[in-house]
């Protein structure tokens, strides 16, 4: 039997250059043109003023660890393989925004909140890399 398989992003048409720079590792996130504020996930829409001035851009890839779960047990089959593993949100350091992801490369226990970290690529397949955070570089 195989293993299951990790489900794969949808990709909307508005979302696709930020699946398209993930796949070629470069992390990008949108700011709107009219009120300045950074942007994430991806929208056809700013948030903040509602204008449809959002524009793409490289961001650091740099943030810091706002919240955090350790996932032991009761994972979804395609993830038991993982565990333990940790969800995060991360407040980027563009203007505070924030994304939920996963961190890599340190042991669960060794996360905390406000822990800088900076983005990794995970290669889900031939489509898709996924952007994660792990402990940045000192």
């Amino acid at each position: 039997m195989d293993a299951p398989k990790k489900p794969v992003p949808v990709v909307n048409p508005w979302a696709k250059p930020f699946w398209d720079a993930a796949k070629e590792e470069r992390f990008i996130i949108q700011k709107c043109a009219d009120c300045g504020k950074y942007i994430f996930y991806p929208r056809i829409a700013c948030p903040h003023c509602f204008s449809d001035a959002v524009e793409w851009f490289p961001a650091s890839g740099r943030a810091t660890v706002y919240t955090y779960t350790v996932v032991e047990s009761n994972a979804p089959s395609a993830f038991i393989a993982d565990m333990p593993y940790v969800i995060a949100v991360v407040r980027l350091e563009e203007g505070g925004v924030q994304m939920l992801t996963n961190i890599v490369g340190c042991k669960p226990e060794d996360v905390r909140c406000d822990m800088p970290v900076e983005v990794v690529f995970e290669k889900l397949n031939d489509d898709f890399n996924l952007p994660k955070f792990r402990p940045a570089a000192k």
